[in-house]
């Protein structure tokens, strides 16, 4: 269920942690997104925008910061700033995860971007990577925001994930930041990884025989780039 009170939705399963957060620019360009008349270059602007506001709500108590001394023009400042020396790592699942990372830049002062190339097969609705430039180890320093506008049957955040674990990430480093999300997808998330934390921009029940969420917003990656 969409969230559209004025408080944001928690949903919280032995630890792991669905966020929905209660803004109306989220709900603005969630529904310039689900509208099949949006044309693509203004669907993959509208992926933009929210993933920049859900990055924000996701990194509202996790950056981390650093206290120093600053000469304003008026006169000292102590002054609390992001680190960095530490680098948030941007994992976008192509091809549609690009879009919602696109604006990362803009709100994030220190990035790395790690792309992460993965194709669900319609048959089996099951995950196959074609493109991995994770780095050999992740830190354990480290902050991970798991970029997947569309989590519906689960298979392709959570082997996703497994890779990130495979190369050092622990539980407590990830946070996936999607578009709308599904039941299915959330107890697997719940079952596999539990510690988890999802931000979402709209929760929807249903996900049909196809793998697709309904009435979700259709295949986010052809949209975003008109294919």
């Amino acid at each position: 269920m969409e969230n559209c009170s004025h408080e944001p939705a928690d949903i919280s399963m032995d630890g792991f942690k669905v966020v929905l957060p209660a803004h109306p620019l989220i709900s603005h360009w969630v529904s310039v997104l689900r509208d099949r008349d949006t044309p693509s270059h203004a669907f993959r602007s509208a992926m933009g925008e929210l993933g920049r506001l859900l990055i924000y709500e996701a990194t509202r108590d996790w950056l981390p910061t650093v206290t120093r001394e600053i000469q304003s023009p008026m006169g000292t400042a102590l002054v609390e700033s992001v680190n960095q020396m530490e680098p948030i790592m941007i994992v976008p699942i192509l091809r549609a995860g690009l879009a919602l990372a696109d604006l990362a830049t803009s709100i994030l002062p220190c990035t790395r971007t790690f792309h992460l190339g993965m194709a669900r097969d319609e048959t089996t609705l099951l995950p196959s990577v074609y493109l991995n430039k994770l780095p050999e180890n992740f830190s354990k320093e480290c902050h991970i925001l798991l970029m997947d506008p569309m989590l519906a049957t689960g298979g392709t955040v959570a082997a996703a994930v497994d890779l990130l674990m495979e190369r050092g990430a622990e539980i407590s480093q990830i946070r996936i930041i999607s578009a709308v999300a599904a039941p299915p997808a959330l107890n697997k998330l719940n079952q596999r990884f539990p510690g988890i934390c999802v931000y979402t921009g709209a929760m929807d029940q249903i996900v049909n025989e196809k793998g697709f969420i309904v009435p979700g917003l259709g295949d986010a990656g052809d949209r975003s780039y008109g294919t």
